[in-house]
């Protein structure tokens, strides 16, 4: 809990120096286009950060959700189905890559930086052969309005995105801090040897992970393509497997696995978004938008690495 008060009090302070700096940001459409962000980059992070607790890594979550979009919007305005039908199809699909993912992982034990960069490529280079490499759109949404609702619309003044989050950041906070599978994602990223001899199924485990960001991933997929609208196949999602990464690790999970909070991802989340924010605000070029993360994820890796020294430290006295 340390980790998340310290994070929330850095957070707290920079959206302080930030509205200070610039009073712009405390505006109702900024706060209401920064909760919208933190909506869309919030909920497939929750994903990203339950990979990690079990020790892994996805990368695949950009060209994934770049897939997903083109998906959508070819069974939506080409192929004309249902809605509903097109909703569980986009969702289903990145879950079965994160089976696919778990399964490869799992059986065979190749590293999770391999199989999750194969899909990087993989999705990437899918989505744009069925685009024809060209930028698909929804246009007028004729028969999916209530979908685009679902996903542009507000609910008691908040962006639905914002809401989605907070209810996927329920669930999974019981899932995760209140139920046995949570314990048992802890249990395989601290040790997944000594959590097997006890008895713990831990490749259902691992997998049943990257299922369960596949989803999350899923949602994310179709509140982004109705976010902007069109897909293009070779620029859309790009990079957001970085976010999600930077978030969980500035939430405090660990890359060796087995530490990490569902509150935590959230307030990463909502600190790189405010970062990115503060940088359009002050005149910062955005071409150092990813100079900013990185230099920020460098020194969260960097205070985990000396809070375990110390740690360690500790234990052996």
């Amino acid at each position: 809990m340390k980790k998340e008060i310290g994070i929330l009090i850095l957070l707290v302070v920079l959206c302080a120096v930030t509205s200070v700096m610039n009073p712009r940001f405390l505006s109702e459409a900024n706060l209401g286009n920064t909760a919208n962000l933190i909506g869309l980059y919030g909920i497939f992070s929750i994903g990203i950060g339950l990979v990690i607790i079990t020790g892994g890594i996805d990368l695949s979550v950009g060209s994934m959700i770049a897939l997903n979009g083109m998906l959508l919007v070819l069974a939506l305005v080409e192929w004309h189905w249902p809605w509903p039908l097109a909703a569980l199809f986009a969702l289903a699909v990145p879950m079965a890559l994160g089976w696919a993912h778990g399964f490869l992982i799992t059986r065979f034990n190749m590293q999770p930086f391999i199989v999750t960069l194969c899909g990087l490529l993989l999705y990437r280079g899918i989505a744009r052969f069925i685009a024809s490499d060209t930028t698909k759109g929804f246009g007028d949404a004729e028969g999916f309005k209530t979908l685009q609702n679902l996903a542009n619309g507000k609910m008691f003044g908040l962006p639905m995105p914002f809401v989605f989050l907070i209810v996927t950041a329920a669930v999974m906070w019981v899932v995760l801090h209140r139920s046995v599978y949570g314990r048992y994602l802890y249990a395989v990223g601290r040790n997944e040897e000594a959590t097997r001899f006890s008895g713990v199924n831990t490749r259902r485990v691992i997998a049943s992970s990257y299922v369960l960001a596949g989803l999350l991933t899923g949602i994310s997929g179709i509140l982004f393509a109705f976010y902007t609208n069109s897909v293009s196949p070779s620029t859309h999602g790009n990079f957001y497997e970085l976010y999600g990464i930077a978030a969980a690790v500035l939430g405090g999970c660990s890359l060796r696995g087995g530490e990490g909070s569902i509150l935590g991802i959230l307030i990463g989340t909502a600190l790189l978004l405010v970062l990115q924010n503060l940088v359009n605000l002050l005149g910062i070029p955005s071409s150092l938008n990813f100079a900013v993360m990185g230099a920020v994820v460098l020194a969260g890796v960097l205070a985990d690495q000396i809070f375990q020294k110390r740690a360690e430290k500790k234990s052996v006295r």
